[in-house]
């Protein structure tokens, strides 16, 4: 930049040495002095490098581009990400001979790096505009946060914590707002965080009662930062950006230990993230707090107190599974049993029980962990997810060896797990002698009973789906309320399990060697008082728990309406 300045006769020896004496940057100094003309600087430099001017003062920037270059990296080098279209990224530069500078920007952003020339003055205003909204915007939403009962949260230090402290400083947007979100999740008592991006803005969402809902949208700008947080948190690559992270981290949080599992993949737009939270304290102790019915809580504890067999806990992502196979732990796990789990995470560390976490890029797979935990002297055996046939074929010889086998699978009802076990490989004779019991739920939506209002159902009706007019007796339909109060969310306050436990009898596991389908299963296993999951719904509805909507929604007809509500 000297050799140009002098050699093109922009301003004399004596005032360009003036100017360095007086500054770092001698350039702008000149230019705020004005010994040196703005127009003729950016003339000789674009015609020198090739490189065309541009005017920061009529270029609106894009928020896209804004956040492929964190704020650090454009305040150190002199770097400003104007617009983004597809793998090309358009940037301002005051020194366009700075050729590391844009081979450094080319391997961070994975885009094809385009320069324009500006002058230092341009480019320290343009930086202004840019990151002076967004830390307003994100002043005033932590400040909104705030006013509702935002606190710090505690991070528990790793390495990498600290280096991102020592960088950026405890008071850097980002991470309060990392705080401030985790924290109010906690309050809301959310199971999941959102964090997606949008056109101008970032959606951050909480998942509450099985329900999303928006609770704050800072400037599109702070997405990176934001992304970036959570992987140093989580010991995850900062600098990979399109390919899917997975990872966890734990924080204090009153005084408790608090885990998140982090979910990170790449989107139009940028990177999503998901936070599933893990709140140990949120884990009931006793298997009765679930609400299951009587009937469905003696069959399943008289399988996980049996000496030996398969017990399989079904439904779909988010229905509480890995809670219900934790309270069985809780309940049958004393001082005279070895047990031991393999997860993947492991979601709640419990004392007094070994826990094995799945690791599969270092060769520690669920079936390579199940074959040392069976060298390992168990009594009883968690397996987090059955997902293969060797992972079955495996849990399901321990438990004819005389353990007893937990795990989970992925399936509608109880009756299919047995027809999903066949399909994935594993003989009928050895489902049939292994497994004792499957218990598949759901979660529904536990009505506010502050706000709850009365709902007009007729027994007639309620005769269609399966009820006899002696389960209606004394009944107390309500409904939701669906402006809610302050006690609940839109008329809802929680969630409980709702259940059907199906009890392996000897003419079950004929039909099982038969190979007969699940339906023909399910109608047997209620003909022996099985309570399907729609009419222990229906129950609870005509407790007053729930709603009718709610029961129709988590569950699917079982064929009650056929028997006449007699089951």
């Amino acid at each position: 930049m000297e050799r140009l300045v002098l050699e093109r006769g922009l301003v004399g020896r004596s005032e360009w040495d003036e100017a360095v004496a007086r500054s770092p940057e001698p350039v702008g100094d000149l230019l705020e002095a004005g010994a040196l003309n703005t127009d003729a600087l950016l003339s000789e430099l674009s015609a020198a490098s090739g490189m065309p001017p541009v005017d920061l003062d009529r270029v609106e920037l894009s928020p896209e581009a804004l956040e492929s270059i964190p704020r650090s990296v454009c305040l150190e080098r002199g770097v400003l990400p104007l617009i983004k279209n597809g793998d090309v990224l358009t940037v301002a530069v005051c020194d366009p001979f700075d050729l590391v500078l844009l081979d450094d920007l080319e391997k961070r952003t994975r885009a094809r790096v385009q320069p324009m020339v500006t002058d230092p003055r341009s480019l320290r205003a343009a930086m202004d505009r840019a990151f002076r909204s967004t830390e307003i915007e994100v002043e005033e939403l932590l400040s909104e946060v705030s006013q509702v009962g935002g606190v710090e949260v505690e991070m528990e230090a790793t390495q990498d914590d600290l280096d991102l402290a020592e960088s950026t400083g405890d008071d850097a947007p980002a991470v309060r707002m990392i705080n401030a979100m985790l924290t109010r999740g906690l309050e809301e008592k959310a199971s999941d965080i959102h964090i997606e991006p949008g056109e101008q803005t970032v959606c951050v969402r909480f998942r509450v009662d099985g329900n999303l809902s928006t609770f704050m949208q800072p400037p599109r700008a702070i997405l990176s930062a934001l992304i970036s947080r959570l992987k140093v948190l989580a010991q995850l690559d900062i600098a990979e950006r399109f390919r899917p992270q997975d990872g966890k981290f734990r924080i204090r949080y009153e005084g408790r230990a608090v885990d998140f599992r982090l979910s990170v993949l790449p989107v139009v737009g940028g990177e999503k993230a998901v936070l599933r939270i893990l709140d140990s304290d949120a884990v009931p102790h006793r298997l009765d707090s679930l609400g299951y019915e009587r009937r469905t809580l003696t069959d399943l504890r008289q399988s996980i107190r049996a000496a030996h067999g398969l017990v399989l806990v079904t439904g779909p992502t988010g229905s509480g599974k890995s809670t219900t196979l934790y309270s069985c732990l809780r309940e049958i796990s004393t001082d005279g049993v070895n047990t031991t789990t393999v997860e993947d995470p492991v979601e709640f560390q419990m004392a007094g029980i070994n826990q094995v976490q799945v690791q599969p890029k270092r060769g520690l797979t669920f079936p390579d962990a199940l074959r040392s935990i069976l060298r390992q002297d168990p009594d009883i055996v968690l397996v987090g997810e059955i997902r293969d046939l060797e992972t079955a074929d495996i849990a399901v010889k321990a438990a004819l060896t005389g353990h007893l086998v937990l795990s989970s699978l992925h399936t509608n009802d109880a009756a299919s797990s047995v027809t999903r076990l066949v399909d994935m490989g594993v003989d009928p004779y050895l489902v049939a002698s292994s497994v004792t019991c499957v218990a598949a739920q759901r979660l529904a939506r536990e009505l506010c009973t502050h706000c709850r209002q009365p709902a007009d159902v007729s027994v007639r009706e309620l005769g269609k789906l399966g009820l006899s007019e002696a389960d209606c007796e004394g009944a107390t339909l309500y409904k939701p309320n669906l402006d809610g109060c302050a006690r609940c969310n839109g008329g809802y306050s929680g969630r409980f399990a709702i259940v059907e436990a199906l009890n392996f009898n000897e003419e079950l596991r004929k039909m099982v060697l038969a190979c007969a389908p699940s339906h023909e299963l399910q109608q047997v296993a209620v003909a022996h008082g099985m309570e399907t999951l729609r009419r222990t719904g229906l129950l609870n509805f005509v407790r007053g728990r729930t709603s009718l909507e709610e029961v129709l929604r988590v569950t699917v007809d079982d064929g009650s309406r056929e028997r006449g509500g007699a089951a």
